[in-house]
Protein backbone atom coordinates (compact mmCIF):
# COMPACT_ATOMS: atom_id res chain seq x y z
CA UNK A 1 0.00 0.00 0.00
CA UNK A 2 1.44 3.40 -0.92
CA UNK A 3 2.44 5.94 1.67
CA UNK A 4 0.20 8.97 2.12
CA UNK A 5 1.23 11.82 -0.15
CA UNK A 6 1.64 15.36 1.13
CA UNK A 7 -1.54 16.30 -0.75
CA UNK A 8 -3.51 13.56 1.04
CA UNK A 9 -2.13 14.62 4.41
CA UNK A 10 -3.10 18.25 3.75
CA UNK A 11 -6.59 17.19 2.70
CA UNK A 12 -6.94 15.08 5.85
CA UNK A 13 -5.80 17.91 8.11
CA UNK A 14 -8.04 20.43 6.32
CA UNK A 15 -11.17 18.30 6.81
CA UNK A 16 -10.26 17.71 10.46
CA UNK A 17 -9.69 21.40 11.19
CA UNK A 18 -12.84 22.56 9.39
CA UNK A 19 -15.04 20.06 11.21
CA UNK A 20 -13.38 20.81 14.55
CA UNK A 21 -13.98 24.54 13.98
CA UNK A 22 -17.66 23.90 13.18
CA UNK A 23 -18.05 21.80 16.33
CA UNK A 24 -16.52 24.56 18.46
CA UNK A 25 -18.86 27.11 16.88
CA UNK A 26 -21.79 24.82 17.64
CA UNK A 27 -20.57 24.41 21.22
CA UNK A 28 -20.42 28.18 21.71
CA UNK A 29 -23.90 28.59 20.21
CA UNK A 30 -25.40 25.90 22.43
CA UNK A 31 -23.65 27.37 25.49
CA UNK A 32 -25.26 30.76 24.83
CA UNK A 33 -28.64 29.03 24.57
CA UNK A 34 -28.05 27.10 27.77
CA UNK A 35 -28.40 23.71 26.04
CA UNK A 36 -25.86 21.89 28.20
CA UNK A 37 -26.77 18.47 26.85
CA UNK A 38 -25.82 19.67 23.37
CA UNK A 39 -22.63 21.21 24.75
CA UNK A 40 -21.73 17.80 26.18
CA UNK A 41 -22.36 16.22 22.77
CA UNK A 42 -20.03 18.76 21.16
CA UNK A 43 -17.35 17.96 23.71
CA UNK A 44 -17.85 14.23 23.07
CA UNK A 45 -17.51 14.86 19.33
CA UNK A 46 -14.17 16.60 19.83
CA UNK A 47 -12.98 13.58 21.82
CA UNK A 48 -14.19 11.17 19.15
CA UNK A 49 -12.26 13.14 16.52
CA UNK A 50 -9.04 12.05 18.25
CA UNK A 51 -9.83 8.33 17.99
CA UNK A 52 -8.29 7.76 14.52
CA UNK A 53 -4.98 9.23 15.69
CA UNK A 54 -5.06 7.31 18.97
CA UNK A 55 -5.88 4.05 17.17
CA UNK A 56 -3.11 4.63 14.64
CA UNK A 57 -0.46 5.20 17.32
CA UNK A 58 -1.69 2.58 19.79
CA UNK A 59 -2.10 -0.31 17.35
CA UNK A 60 0.62 0.83 14.92
CA UNK A 61 -1.78 0.84 11.98
CA UNK A 62 -2.04 3.17 9.01
CA UNK A 63 -5.47 4.59 8.26
CA UNK A 64 -6.04 5.42 4.59
CA UNK A 65 -6.92 9.07 3.97
CA UNK A 66 -10.35 8.18 2.56
CA UNK A 67 -11.25 6.07 5.59
CA UNK A 68 -10.05 8.69 8.06
CA UNK A 69 -12.03 11.48 6.38
CA UNK A 70 -15.15 9.31 6.26
CA UNK A 71 -14.79 8.59 9.98
CA UNK A 72 -14.58 12.33 10.75
CA UNK A 73 -17.62 13.06 8.57
CA UNK A 74 -19.52 10.14 10.11
CA UNK A 75 -18.95 11.42 13.64
CA UNK A 76 -19.95 14.95 12.65
CA UNK A 77 -23.05 13.73 10.80
CA UNK A 78 -24.18 11.54 13.70
CA UNK A 79 -23.55 13.84 16.66
CA UNK A 80 -23.72 17.43 15.42
CA UNK A 81 -26.06 17.19 12.44
CA UNK A 82 -28.07 14.22 13.61
CA UNK A 83 -28.56 14.93 17.31
CA UNK A 84 -28.09 18.68 17.77
CA UNK A 85 -29.41 19.93 14.41
CA UNK A 86 -32.11 17.22 14.40
CA UNK A 87 -31.28 15.81 10.98
CA UNK A 88 -32.70 12.51 12.27
CA UNK A 89 -36.10 14.20 12.43
CA UNK A 90 -35.76 16.49 9.41
CA UNK A 91 -34.43 13.93 6.94
CA UNK A 92 -36.32 10.65 6.98
CA UNK A 93 -33.42 8.43 5.91
CA UNK A 94 -30.55 10.18 7.73
CA UNK A 95 -30.31 7.45 10.39
CA UNK A 96 -30.63 4.74 7.74
CA UNK A 97 -27.74 6.20 5.76
CA UNK A 98 -25.47 6.33 8.81
CA UNK A 99 -26.24 2.78 9.92
CA UNK A 100 -25.59 1.47 6.41
CA UNK A 101 -22.27 3.29 6.34
CA UNK A 102 -21.47 1.97 9.82
CA UNK A 103 -22.02 -1.58 8.60
CA UNK A 104 -19.69 -0.97 5.66
CA UNK A 105 -16.91 0.62 7.75
CA UNK A 106 -17.12 -1.92 10.58
CA UNK A 107 -16.78 -4.71 8.02
CA UNK A 108 -13.69 -2.95 6.66
CA UNK A 109 -12.14 -2.91 10.12
CA UNK A 110 -12.99 -6.58 10.73
CA UNK A 111 -11.59 -7.45 7.32
CA UNK A 112 -8.34 -5.64 8.04
CA UNK A 113 -7.82 -7.54 11.32
CA UNK A 114 -7.90 -10.91 9.56
CA UNK A 115 -6.06 -9.72 6.45
CA UNK A 116 -3.24 -8.44 8.66
CA UNK A 117 -2.93 -11.89 10.28
CA UNK A 118 -2.93 -13.52 6.84
CA UNK A 119 -0.03 -11.33 5.75
CA UNK A 120 1.99 -11.81 8.95
CA UNK A 121 4.79 -14.37 8.61
CA UNK A 122 4.47 -15.46 12.25
CA UNK A 123 0.90 -16.59 11.61
CA UNK A 124 1.21 -19.96 9.87
CA UNK A 125 -2.46 -20.58 9.05
CA UNK A 126 -3.61 -18.83 5.88
CA UNK A 127 -7.37 -18.27 5.84
CA UNK A 128 -9.38 -18.51 2.65
CA UNK A 129 -10.99 -15.40 1.08
CA UNK A 130 -14.44 -16.76 1.97
CA UNK A 131 -13.49 -17.11 5.65
CA UNK A 132 -11.98 -13.61 5.78
CA UNK A 133 -15.11 -12.13 4.21
CA UNK A 134 -17.30 -14.07 6.66
CA UNK A 135 -15.33 -12.80 9.66
CA UNK A 136 -15.58 -9.23 8.36
CA UNK A 137 -19.34 -9.63 7.99
CA UNK A 138 -19.79 -11.15 11.47
CA UNK A 139 -17.57 -8.49 13.05
CA UNK A 140 -19.69 -5.72 11.52
CA UNK A 141 -22.97 -7.32 12.61
CA UNK A 142 -21.62 -7.74 16.15
CA UNK A 143 -20.74 -4.05 16.30
CA UNK A 144 -24.23 -3.22 15.04
CA UNK A 145 -25.90 -5.39 17.69
CA UNK A 146 -23.74 -3.94 20.48
CA UNK A 147 -24.73 -0.43 19.39
CA UNK A 148 -28.41 -1.37 19.55
CA UNK A 149 -27.76 -2.64 23.09
CA UNK A 150 -26.36 0.81 23.93
CA UNK A 151 -29.39 2.55 22.42
CA UNK A 152 -31.75 0.30 24.39
CA UNK A 153 -29.87 0.92 27.65
CA UNK A 154 -29.87 4.69 27.07
CA UNK A 155 -33.62 4.69 26.44
CA UNK A 156 -34.34 2.37 29.34
CA UNK A 157 -32.22 3.96 32.05
CA UNK A 158 -31.60 7.54 30.86
CA UNK A 159 -35.07 8.18 29.43
CA UNK A 160 -33.73 9.07 26.00
CA UNK A 161 -35.22 8.12 22.65
CA UNK A 162 -32.29 6.78 20.66
CA UNK A 163 -34.47 3.95 19.36
CA UNK A 164 -36.80 6.27 17.55
CA UNK A 165 -40.48 5.37 17.97
CA UNK A 166 -42.83 4.92 15.03
CA UNK A 167 -46.55 5.43 14.50
CA UNK A 168 -48.10 2.22 13.12
CA UNK A 169 -51.67 1.51 12.04
CA UNK A 170 -51.60 -2.22 12.70
CA UNK A 171 -50.55 -4.44 15.60
CA UNK A 172 -50.63 -8.19 16.20
CA UNK A 173 -50.31 -9.45 19.78
CA UNK A 174 -51.20 -12.53 21.84
CA UNK A 175 -51.47 -10.23 24.88
CA UNK A 176 -54.80 -9.03 23.48
CA UNK A 177 -56.20 -12.55 23.32
CA UNK A 178 -58.99 -12.61 25.89
CA UNK A 179 -58.84 -16.41 26.13
CA UNK A 180 -55.09 -16.25 26.87
CA UNK A 181 -54.37 -18.53 23.96
CA UNK A 182 -51.23 -18.39 21.87
CA UNK A 183 -53.07 -16.87 18.95
CA UNK A 184 -52.34 -13.23 18.06
CA UNK A 185 -55.17 -10.76 17.86
CA UNK A 186 -54.78 -8.41 14.88
CA UNK A 187 -55.98 -4.83 15.13
CA UNK A 188 -55.86 -3.02 11.81
CA UNK A 189 -56.59 0.54 10.64
CA UNK A 190 -55.84 2.10 14.04
CA UNK A 191 -56.71 5.80 13.82
CA UNK A 192 -56.25 6.93 17.40
CA UNK A 193 -54.58 5.77 20.62
CA UNK A 194 -54.98 7.24 24.11
CA UNK A 195 -52.39 6.81 26.85
CA UNK A 196 -53.52 7.37 30.45
CA UNK A 197 -50.85 8.33 33.00
CA UNK A 198 -52.14 9.50 36.38
CA UNK A 199 -54.27 12.56 35.55
CA UNK A 200 -52.73 13.09 32.12
CA UNK A 201 -54.16 11.75 28.87
CA UNK A 202 -51.97 11.70 25.76
CA UNK A 203 -53.63 11.16 22.40
CA UNK A 204 -51.75 9.67 19.47
CA UNK A 205 -53.40 10.43 16.17
CA UNK A 206 -53.32 8.16 13.11
CA UNK A 207 -52.13 5.00 14.83
CA UNK A 208 -50.37 3.21 17.66
CA UNK A 209 -46.92 4.02 19.08
CA UNK A 210 -44.30 1.36 18.36
CA UNK A 211 -41.57 1.70 21.00
CA UNK A 212 -38.32 1.32 19.06
CA UNK A 213 -38.73 -2.19 17.63
CA UNK A 214 -39.13 -1.12 14.00
CA UNK A 215 -36.22 1.32 14.29
CA UNK A 216 -33.95 -1.35 15.81
CA UNK A 217 -34.77 -3.93 13.15
CA UNK A 218 -34.35 -1.34 10.37
CA UNK A 219 -30.93 -0.38 11.75
CA UNK A 220 -29.80 -4.01 11.86
CA UNK A 221 -31.09 -4.69 8.35
CA UNK A 222 -29.23 -1.74 6.79
CA UNK A 223 -26.14 -2.64 8.85
CA UNK A 224 -26.47 -6.10 7.29
CA UNK A 225 -26.59 -4.54 3.81
CA UNK A 226 -23.50 -2.38 4.42
CA UNK A 227 -21.59 -5.32 5.90
CA UNK A 228 -22.59 -7.61 3.04
CA UNK A 229 -21.48 -5.11 0.39
CA UNK A 230 -18.02 -4.70 1.89
CA UNK A 231 -17.62 -8.42 2.61
CA UNK A 232 -18.24 -9.20 -1.07
CA UNK A 233 -15.81 -6.49 -2.16
CA UNK A 234 -13.28 -7.72 0.41
CA UNK A 235 -13.56 -11.26 -0.96
CA UNK A 236 -12.95 -9.99 -4.50
CA UNK A 237 -10.03 -7.87 -3.27
CA UNK A 238 -8.25 -10.88 -1.76
CA UNK A 239 -8.77 -12.83 -4.98
CA UNK A 240 -7.30 -10.01 -7.10
CA UNK A 241 -5.66 -7.16 -5.16
CA UNK A 242 -4.72 -5.25 -8.29
CA UNK A 243 -8.18 -5.33 -9.87
CA UNK A 244 -9.93 -4.16 -6.69
CA UNK A 245 -7.16 -1.91 -5.40
CA UNK A 246 -9.68 0.83 -4.48
CA UNK A 247 -10.65 -1.29 -1.44
CA UNK A 248 -7.34 -0.23 0.13
CA UNK A 249 -8.90 3.22 0.63
CA UNK A 250 -11.09 1.72 3.38
CA UNK A 251 -8.82 -0.88 4.99
CA UNK A 252 -6.37 -0.09 7.84
CA UNK A 253 -3.02 -1.89 7.57
CA UNK A 254 0.00 -2.38 9.79
CA UNK A 255 2.54 0.36 9.22
CA UNK A 256 5.18 -2.16 8.23
CA UNK A 257 2.98 -3.10 5.25
CA UNK A 258 2.40 0.43 4.03
CA UNK A 259 5.15 0.44 1.42
CA UNK A 260 4.44 -3.04 0.02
Amino acid sequence: MPVKTKKEKRKNIAVYLVLRFLVILCMVEQSLKGNWHSVALCFLTLILFTLPTIASKTFKVKLPTTLEIIVYLFIFAAEILGEIQNFYGIFKHWDTMLHTLNGFLAAAVGFSLIDILNRTERFHIKMTPVFVALVAFCFSMTIGVLWEFCEFAADRYLNLDMQKDRIVEKISSVELNEKKQNEPVVIDNINKTKIYSNDKITTIENGYLDLGLIDTMKDLIVNFIGALIFSILGFLYIKDRDEYKFIERFVPVLKKFKEE
